[in-house]
């Protein structure tokens, strides 16, 4: 068996040095920021309950096709909802990821390149589970226009910033 890491600096396991760590940086912050990082580290621990809870029932749900026969690859709904359901998952995940990097960087807010790409992938999810059938040409249209919309201020804030650095 292998023995817990060990951080060179401190020669503690690496879960007490990790705590050190964060606190020593913590202290180096103003009341105000110290107010951001606690309400984003409160928020990264109820996504992960949520993408816990949702993975699970993700699982439940294709346990349960698989083993009941209705996941047919000619079922359309069906396989909608799955992705739909794959893609709320990645869609929590991503958001957990760019305030976990906004909490490791020290920036006081999420960039905007994080935050468009989630709203894309919550487009790409919408366009997934939507019934085309049901969908009028408007609705269409206005989904379109959005993911491009989406996609031109992504690649404009991605410019900028390789522009920037």
């Amino acid at each position: 068996m292998s023995e817990p890491t060990v951080s060179k600096s401190s020669q503690r396991p690496w879960p007490a040095a990790a705590l050190e760590a964060l606190t020593r940086g913590f202290r180096d912050l103003s009341v105000y920021e110290r107010f951001e990082h606690a309400v984003i580290l409160v928020v990264t621990a109820l996504i992960i309950l949520i993408v816990a809870s949702g993975t699970w029932h993700l699982a439940v749900a294709v346990g349960s096709l698989l083993f009941s026969d209705a996941l047919q690859p000619a079922n359309q709904t069906v396989f909608q909802a799955v992705f739909g359901m794959i893609f709320t998952v990645i869609i929590a995940l991503e958001f957990k990821h760019s305030l976990l990097i906004t909490l490791a960087r020290q920036e006081s807010v999420v960039r905007l390149r994080s935050i468009v790409l989630i709203a894309m992938l919550a487009m790409v999810r919408k366009f997934i589970i939507l019934d085309l059938g049901e969908a009028s040409v408007g609705e269409l249209y206005a989904l379109s226009a959005a993911i491009l919309a989406l996609g031109a201020v992504y690649w404009l804030v991605s410019d900028k910033e390789r522009a920037a650095s």
